[in-house]
């Protein structure tokens, strides 16, 4: 496998496992206050449900200090949605997909995750508009929502040294699990029609799989 392949696919692991810079103890238990704060406020009323000043309230702490961890309602949404990931990620581990192929895992573990979502769907609507909103100046925090969502499908694959061609696939999964999500919250897909879409696309990483070697 190329080199690049390679640090690809393990910069998206490792990225996925820390969302930020290196945090004290007490600094990492404010900035999960704060995304608590906001996933409770948009799971009540979604996204215009979350208030900075509100936010800070519930999460006791200063409106100054929520600004200086995330300097906008979109920045905060969009780290509540890797949040949000990440805990999904590390449920998805304590209960791995079992399809035969790799195609069938993902897919799998993307219909789990959207379920997951569908059970919130004000924070998940409030966290897909927050992604849709983003700027330029949101590109870390969207980076990071993108990593952790290869890292799970990665995972879900099995697979140890994805191909070039395996990871493309897997952005193109990416970007079809985000569109459905947008999709079914506008009202415009049934989960029926969701997982044709996510089942249809995750046959690409069984297309993209290198041929098995000849005896």
């Amino acid at each position: 496998m190329p080199a690049e392949a390679k640090v690809e696919a393990s910069t998206a692991r490792s990225a996925a496992r820390s969302d930020t810079p290196a945090l004290t103890e007490r600094q990492e238990a404010r900035r999960r206050r704060i995304l608590h704060a906001s996933a409770q406020l948009a799971s009540r009323g979604g996204f215009d449900a979350v208030q900075m000043r509100e936010v800070a309230e519930s999460s006791q702490v200063a409106l100054g200090t929520l600004y200086r961890y995330f300097p906008s309602k979109v920045h905060l949404l969009v780290a509540t949605m890797q949040s949000q990931l990440e805990h999904m990620h590390g449920t998805l581990r304590k209960k791995p997909p079992q399809g035969e192929t790799a195609a069938e895992r993902v897919a799998q573990t993307l219909m789990r995750a959207f379920r997951a979502l569908q059970r919130e769907p004000h924070l998940a609507d409030a966290m897909v508009r927050a992604l849709t909103f983003a700027d330029r100046s949101v590109s870390p925090e969207v980076d990071q929502v993108s990593r952790q969502t290869t890292a799970i499908i990665l995972d879900a694959m099995g697979l140890e040294n994805p191909t070039p061609d395996q990871l493309s696939a897997v952005r193109v999964i990416e970007h079809t699990w985000h569109s459905a999500l947008i999709t079914w919250l506008s009202g415009r897909a049934s989960i029926a029609q969701v997982k044709i879409d996510i089942e249809t696309v995750c046959r690409l990483i069984d297309l993209t799989s290198p041929p098995a070697p000849r005896d």
